[in-house]
């Protein structure tokens, strides 16, 4: 782990500042949301514009690059990202806060397609899993680190946006100062969906329905900070507290994951997560107990998404990967623009409860249909498993595509031995 550390530092102390500008205006813009009086309504039209623009960005991105290069795509797209962090102060209007929410959802997509492109560059196939695991800490970790920095000034004021902004400034120096020659942007054949749904039902259905949760998670718990009155303080430590379940949980699960039934852990995951969510809807609990919920909650849907890539690949040829990784990417973009919309009328009708019901009910929805597929058919040998790889929903279809490669040619051994050298590391 500290080879491959010393190997790509630079590209990730920069994307890890990416990530902390990033990190600080998803919660930023809910807080000043509600200091601004913008109904729920409006608070999830603006979240789920984020989604649209990185949906977009995701499928387009590769085609800018073929035409410009990875260094001028970089650079223009982290210039956009930059000036909107600062113009969402200048015109707090809700309408102007979607428009750039999808600009700015487009940039950063485009941004991770390219850095995650030269951080994929520098690593082999021995360490490509490792590689991939440091990334996922990278990112959670910046995410953490975000929400402490919510505190350094007055959320109704310009300072915490310009504090974005110089961030993801600054981030481009590491990361231009240290790429190895731009890789090739390959050109895949795309899948189906009705051939990849064919392949894994349950990779598809459940991917749609992770991506709904994980679009609330990134994009409304701030939204149910402010209106359930909580400080800045607190919601940036219930915001923390949800990455950081994210973070503790992935490795044990993915142990769990490369010696049983995917689809059951899939389902006691998802079962669990649905459990402590509607807990959190229902009962009255104290600030200090509502932060083990939100480790809960993180700590279990967060790596449903890579139990579920895993169980998608456990079903794929080598050959069909990089398309599978695009289609499964536009699943998952579909589902986390309809997340926040639906949560936002959700907490409009029922109360902010709606946002724990929300995730409690795609959760059981997930749950039934493992049931459902159980019963349809024969789960793979555990001998015949991929290895489980560690992965956010936000990685691009670059990293994605190579999870599902690093994970067909590990064995549940060697990813034993990846997780105790990251453990060592």
């Amino acid at each position: 782990m500290l080879k491959v550390f010393g190997a790509s530092w630079a590209l990730l102390l920069g994307l890890m500042m990416l990530m902390l500008g990033n990190g600080i205006q998803g919660t930023l813009l809910g807080i000043r949301g509600v200091i601004e009086g913008f109904s729920t309504t409006q608070m999830s039209v603006i979240m789920s514009a984020y989604f649209v623009g990185f949906l977009a960005g995701s499928q387009l991105t590769p085609t800018l690059i073929r035409r410009v290069g990875h260094v001028r795509v970089f650079a223009a797209l982290g210039s956009l990202i930059s000036a909107v962090l600062v113009l969402y102060a200048a015109a707090p209007e809700w309408v102007v806060w979607t428009l750039l929410r999808v600009i700015i959802g487009f940039s950063f997509a485009g941004v991770y397609v390219t850095a995650e492109s030269w951080l994929n560059n520098t690593a082999t196939n021995e360490t490509r899993g490792q590689t991939l695991s440091l990334y996922m800490i990278v990112q959670m970790v910046g995410i953490i680190s975000a929400q402490g920095l919510l505190n350094l000034a007055d959320p109704g004021g310009y300072t915490l946006f310009v504090v974005a902004s110089v961030l993801v400034s600054l981030s481009f120096t590491p990361i231009l100062l240290s790429v190895t020659p731009a890789p090739a942007v390959p050109t895949t054949r795309s899948m189906g969906f009705i051939r990849l749904f064919r392949i894994s039902p349950l990779g598809c259905v459940g991917i749609f329905l992770m991506g709904g949760v994980y679009s609330a998670l990134f994009g409304m718990a701030a939204v149910w900070g402010g209106l359930v009155g909580l400080s800045v303080l607190e919601i940036s430590l219930f915001v923390s507290a949800i990455y950081l379940g994210g973070l503790l949980f992935q490795y044990p699960i993915g142990w769990l994951s490369d010696r049983m039934d995917r689809r059951r852990l899939i389902m006691g995951v998802a079962l669990m997560c649905a459990i402590v969510s509607i807990a959190g809807a229902v009962l009255a609990l104290p600030f200090v107990a509502m932060l083990g919920v939100a480790l809960m909650i993180g700590g279990l849907a967060n790596p449903l998404y890579a139990l579920l890539l895993a169980h998608t690949n456990d079903f794929l040829q080598a050959e069909d990967m990089a398309a599978a990784s695009g289609g499964l990417l536009f699943i998952n973009g579909v589902g986390a623009i309809a997340g926040p919309l639906i949560i936002g009328w959700m907490m409009g009708v029922g109360g902010p409860g709606g946002f724990f019901l929300f995730i409690g009910l795609l959760s059981s929805l997930l749950v039934l249909y493992v049931l459902w597929r159980m019963s349809r058919r024969e789960a793979p040998p555990i001998s015949d498993q991929g290895g489980y790889t560690p992965l956010t929903p936000t990685a691009s279809a670059v990293t994605v595509g190579a999870a599902l490669e690093a994970a067909q040619t590990d064995t549940p051994s060697d990813t034993e031995e990846a997780l105790h050298a990251d453990a060592k590391g």
